[in-house]
């Protein structure tokens, strides 16, 4: 799987625990802002989180 990562940025964690998305993510995937939901897994062997676009529907009310 290393070979087909691509790296985009850097970012720092925020005070809130948000993690900033770069905006070249608009383009190579597709995300739209405010809508489009990422599902995140862990890669413990690599000490990884992975952010993959969710196949939910974008436009669905939150599960909160």
């Amino acid at each position: 799987m290393a070979d087909k990562l691509i790296y985009l940025d850097t970012y720092a964690l925020q005070q809130d625990m948000r993690i900033r998305m770069p905006k070249s993510i608009l383009a190579n995937i597709g995300a739209k802002k405010g809508e489009t939901r990422f599902d995140i897994y862990l890669d413990s062997n690599n000490d990884a989180l992975i952010l993959k676009k969710s196949p939910r529907d974008e436009h669905a009310e939150s599960e909160i």
